[in-house]
Order: C-alpha cells, then sequence, then structure tokens
C-alpha cells in the first residue's frame, strides 16, 4: 500500500511542475507580440497573446496624415470594445451552461 502512495506523490509532484510550465507559458504568450499585414504592408496590426490590438498603422499614402494617428487609435479601441464584449457574451453563455456544477469563479471549460 505504501508503495502506491509513493506513487501517488509522484505523480502530484509531476502534475504540480507540469502546472508550473503551462503557467510560465501561457505568460509567457501573453507578452508575446505579433505583427500581421495587408496591402503589401500598407497596413500593419500588431497583437499580444492575450489577442488584445497594442498598434495599427496605416500608410500615409492610404489617408490624410493629419487624421491617421485619430483613425489608427479608433481602429484599436473599436477591436479591443468588440473583443472585450466577446468575452463577456462568452463568459456569460457558459455561466448558463456551468451554471449548477459549482465550478470555482474563473475556472473555465474547457480546460
Amino acid at each position: 500500500m505504501f508503495g502506491k502512495m509513493g506513487q501517488m506523490g509522484q505523480m502530484m509532484k509531476q502534475v504540480k511542475a507540469l502546472q508550473e510550465k503551462v503557467e510560465a507559458a501561457q505568460k509567457e504568450i501573453e507578452a508575446h507580440e505579433i505583427e500581421g499585414n495587408a496591402g503589401a504592408g500598407m497596413v500593419k496590426a500588431i497583437i499580444n497573446g492575450k489577442m488584445e490590438v497594442k498598434d495599427i498603422q496605416i500608410d500615409d499614402s492610404l489617408i490624410n496624415a493629419d487624421e491617421k494617428d485619430i483613425l489608427q487609435d479608433l481602429i484599436i479601441a473599436a477591436i479591443n470594445d468588440a473583443k472585450n464584449k466577446m468575452d463577456t457574451y462568452r463568459e456569460e453563455k457558459m455561466s448558463t451552461i456551468t451554471g449548477g456544477m459549482g465550478l470555482p469563479a474563473g475556472m473555465n471549460l474547457p480546460f
């Protein structure tokens, strides 16, 4: 019986180590930024691992330079607003499904 307890303890250590690796990877992913582009680089978008738009760059040849900064900021704000609304919708929808399960706050399915 003691041997099975030792195996269980070893398995729990492995699970904890895996959990720590996953958490570290998630933090690294969230901080990472990637650039996408369209129109042969005339429009660029930078997002982070949380899927938040961090920057939009529009080539001067496409728009009046005086309005460019405002337009870029408005595009970022609109995309992030839509993302936030989708996150809220997703949480509300999932809570109707998982509401009776007694899951801790913040615990999302699928895992």
